[in-house]
């Protein structure tokens, strides 16, 4: 295996509960960590829920329904023109997972270099084919997935020419390390021919430096300021202290990893030279 970057994602989500001041953050410090990029999910409220499910009760900061919470976590084009220039004065890279066609139009107008379909959207083949169209370097999470619904949506992609990596991923918020079944990554590589990342939720470091061990080539993790804040996916997240210590961990293994040739180092030469004579 040749010694190759590991493209780090640190996803905001919709962690920054609807505060521009908050994604800024966040941005800023994925920046700081030497994070290769920053992720946000793009929904069209009433195309993703139904109206039924909009009016039900849901207690939240911004109302008590669904639909004021919904609202409440959503940037418009305001807002990301903002991330976007703020992450080209970062240079780092964004991009978002977008729940329906009109929020994956909506991304266009931004020179965005990758996709992403969620796990949730994996067997939305609509979706898949608008993203796949674009032929953008796209990053295909599998979480809740059979290998049927995997070989469809792969096979959307390859019909449009474009460029993928599957990422293996456990679809629980926050997942248990014992659920994580890393194995999958070369399994994954070995069954479709490409890279294999992968996206976590646990809430430690150790899973997914593992999964850097057994070949992952992206590595995809939520962040926030605080896990104690209010959200779905708060406590699933990594906090800045970890985000940095985990990429340390990841630029570290990479090396360790090496070019699995045979080979002694010069370090070595010297020390055989001194015990075998």
């Amino acid at each position: 295996m040749s010694n190759t970057h590991v493209f780090v994602t640190a996803e905001i989500g919709i962690n920054h509960n609807g505060s521009l001041e908050i994604a800024k953050q966040l941005i800023e410090w994925a920046h700081l960590c030497g994070c290769d990029a920053v992720k946000f999910q793009k929904r069209t409220v009433d195309k993703v829920y139904t109206k039924e499910y909009l009016d039900s009760y849901r207690e939240s900061p911004w109302g008590t329904t669904q639909r004021a919470q919904k609202e409440g976590l959503e940037f418009g084009k305001e807002e990301y023109d903002k991330i976007n220039a703020l992450c080209k004065e970062y240079q780092i890279e964004w991009y978002a997972s977008a729940w329906d066609i009109e929020a994956q139009l909506f991304l266009r107008q931004y020179d965005l270099k990758y996709n992403k379909i969620a796990s949730a959207m994996l067997t939305n083949m609509e979706l898949l084919q608008t993203v796949a169209e674009e032929k953008k370097y796209t990053f295909i999470a599998t979480g809740m997935s059979t290998y049927e619904e995997i070989d469809a949506a792969v096979e959307v992609f390859k019909r449009n020419d474009c460029p993928y990596e599957i990422l293996h991923c456990n679809s629980t918020y926050p997942m248990k390390n014992e659920d994580a079944n890393l194995k999958m990554i070369p399994i994954l590589r070995e069954r479709y021919g490409v890279k294999v990342g992968y996206s976590g939720h646990e809430t430690g470091r150790i899973v997914s430096t593992s999964a850097v061990a057994l070949g992952a080539t992206s590595i995809e993790r939520h962040i926030t300021l605080d896990r104690t804040m209010y959200g779905s996916d708060q406590a699933a997240s990594l906090e800045v202290d970890d985000l940095q210590r985990l990429i340390k961990d990841i630029r570290t293994v990479e090396k360790a990893l090496g070019d699995g040739e045979k080979m002694l180092t010069e370090a070595e030469a010297a020390v055989r030279k001194k015990l075998r004579g």
